[in-house]
């Protein structure tokens, strides 16, 4: 009988301790693949990211946006030349140089409004080569150690059932935890690009308002927002440096269990961290 008793609790050990290990063993995999995916996608210009998505940006916002932006502009270039005519005594000390000046003015307002497109990329090319120069200084594999769960093994194959089996609820909490940081990193990453095309695509309207110091304040939020959403890709390199330097610091010889929760906290305040580079960009570079 205790033979039997004995067969029956080793094939129970055996079976929570696969149901740990199978719960544990891809579930870091996702998280470290998509953790390395942040990288190439924070270094990807929009023009490269999807070629399909940004051709259609590129066609609304020229041919949709930019008519509109046109008679901005020709609101602001009048109430340009009305303030120039204004500030000379109401006319009575009328100088012709302001009408000059004011063609100028114009005539630069309608070759960048009528750039617009070229510029905003230019904008996003210069962000994403300091993303690519911060990557190759930003080293570090946030893999977690293949070591970690091999300790794991070692340890529960000299536990008890009663344990084993609080172990796999554990392990059950742990897969839907990192499933779900995994959505998370996925939504911020690719919620960035969106952000720049939805940005590029009505670029002309703020544009439109520069050739004015007093309209003008929209427009120069606008380049701000560009700044910051394009240098948000090198915070969010930084975060995972950081992320890598803590994970591989994690110990892993005397609790396993607890260095797997270590790593869930790390990932949880990687989220946490590129959740708030959006908001540190825009605040280093004066947007909102």
């Amino acid at each position: 009988m205790g033979f039997l008793t004995d067969w029956i609790t080793n094939w129970l050990k055996e079976l929570l301790i696969g149901g740990i290990m199978d719960n544990l063993s891809g579930l870091f995999d996702t998280v470290n693949a998509r953790v390395g995916e942040i990288a190439v996608q924070v270094g990807t210009t929009p023009a490269a990211w999807n070629a399909g998505v940004f051709s259609l940006i590129r066609r609304l916002s020229e041919t949709v946006i930019l008519p509109i932006a046109g008679l901005i502009l020709t609101f602001v270039a009048t109430y340009e030349l009305i303030q120039l005519l204004v500030e000379r005594n109401n006319l009575h000390d009328l100088d012709y140089w302001i009408f000059f000046k004011w063609i100028f003015k114009t005539a630069c307002a309608i070759l960048i409004l009528s750039n617009t497109f070229n510029i905003v990329m230019a904008v996003f090319d210069v962000a994403q080569r300091v993303v690519a120069q911060s990557a190759g200084l930003i080293q570090g594999s946030t893999d977690v150690s293949p070591s970690m769960l091999a300790d794991l093994e070692a340890t529960l194959e000299g536990m008890d059932l009663g344990p084993l089996v609080g172990l796999w609820l554990q392990s059950f909490v742990v897969q839907l935890t990192m499933t779900a940081l995994n959505i998370v990193i996925f939504v911020i990453v690719y919620g960035r690009m969106i952000e720049i095309y939805m940005l590029t695509s009505l670029a002309p309207l703020p544009v439109a308002t520069l050739a004015n110091r007093e309209l003008g304040g929209a427009g120069q939020n606008y380049l701000r927002s560009l700044f910051a959403v394009g240098f948000q890709g090198m915070l969010i390199l930084v975060c995972v440096g950081i992320y890598a330097v803590l994970i591989q610091s994690i110990a892993v010889g005397g609790d396993p269990i607890g260095a797997i929760w270590g790593t869930i906290g790390y990932t949880v305040l990687l989220c946490y961290c590129l959740f708030k580079t959006g908001s540190i960009a825009r605040s280093v570079l004066g947007a909102h």
